[in-house]
């Protein structure tokens, strides 16, 4: 086939195709730059909701933690606090700490333990808190110390029981409170029979 149009018509012909070419990759281009657009966008709206969803948990864990340690302070504050009163009280009554805390540990059942201890006044008085495992174990403990053959205790009456079930990781659940008073031949404190033995 012999092609007889012009040559000025031949390459606006040849020109019109490869517009039409530049055209069509114009239009892919811009239409693949869109989906770009489009992929980059929707990353960035995920990214900043994302964002926004972990700045409120950790602002939401912050208070938490702020909440925490402040109850944790106030706890420690307490315990320090008690702990002076005790030191106070153990001075002033002259007891022989390590003996009363050896005997007394030592007629508790295996499975109580003690927590606290509280002296009340230099004739004798003591406060016990004993966790216990069960109801059973807070009872015994009561038992063991209020037994005249331990010789820590002249008499041991329960005050409270209280056993908090509802946390499972709690070894010792049940909290008992103990009032004792001191058995008069106790080897622990001065003003005791062994006030004799002591120089």
């Amino acid at each position: 086939m012999i092609n007889l149009l012009p040559p000025d018509t031949k390459q606006e012909i040849t020109f019109a195709r490869r517009n039409t070419v530049l055209r069509n990759w114009l239009l892919a281009m811009i239409v693949g730059f869109a989906g770009i657009l489009l992929v980059i966008g929707g990353g960035l709206f995920f990214i900043v909701h994302s964002t926004d969803n972990w700045e409120k948990q950790v602002v939401a864990t912050d208070a938490k933690l702020k909440e925490q340690k402040l109850q944790e302070t106030q706890t420690r504050v307490k315990d320090m606090s008690e702990s002076i009163k005790l030191a106070s009280d153990v001075l002033s009554s002259q007891v022989l700490f390590s003996k009363l805390l050896s005997q007394v540990t030592t007629v508790l059942p295996s499975r109580a333990l003690l927590q606290s201890l509280t002296i009340q006044s230099v004739s004798g008085g003591i406060d016990l808190t004993v966790g216990a495992k069960d109801y059973q174990a807070a009872t015994q403990a009561q038992i063991n110390l209020a037994d005249p053959n331990n010789k820590v205790f002249e008499k041991a009456d329960i005050v409270s029981i209280n056993c908090q079930t509802d946390d499972p990781d709690n070894e010792y659940p049940c909290t008992a409170t103990i009032r004792a008073l001191f058995a008069k031949d106790n080897t622990f404190q001065y003003g005791s029979s062994a006030k004799g033995s002591t120089p």
